[in-house]
């Protein structure tokens, strides 16, 4: 299954005129584990995003893009809670069990509220 990230990769590499093992080369793997990335069937490296940028060049806009493509290309999320709190481990685990029963109206007001409290976050740190 091509992945977001695995489309933006390859038209990187189409637009470069760049064969699968060239843009492999630069990468510092192998041809078959770069298709595999392009092809979904592999996990990108996590430092990929900001290595490929600085390799090709981008500049913000394409890489914000690639990052996107990124982002919207993980399938499966793990989050330590080794040092959480018990009411936050409680939060992510019953948001987790919910997550599927919510609805894009649901989601995007708990992410408006979870915005707007880093927003108040980050003001209360930069007044320190």
């Amino acid at each position: 299954m091509l992945t977001e990230f695995g489309k933006a990769l390859r038209k990187i590499r189409i637009d470069r005129q760049q064969l699968l093992k060239d843009m492999a080369n630069k990468l510092g793997v192998s041809s078959a584990y770069l298709s595999a990335v392009e092809n979904g069937k592999r996990r990108m490296p996590q430092d990929w995003v900001s290595k490929i940028a600085s390799i090709y060049s981008l500049d913000s806009d394409a890489q914000a893009d690639l990052q996107n493509a990124a982002d919207n290309s993980v399938f499966d999320v793990t989050i330590s809670l080794e040092n959480a709190s018990e009411q936050k481990r409680n939060a992510v685990l019953s948001f987790a069990r919910a997550l599927d029963g919510l609805d894009d109206e649901d989601l995007k007001r708990i992410m408006s509220s979870m915005k707007a409290k880093g927003e108040k976050r980050g003001t209360k740190q930069r007044a320190r």
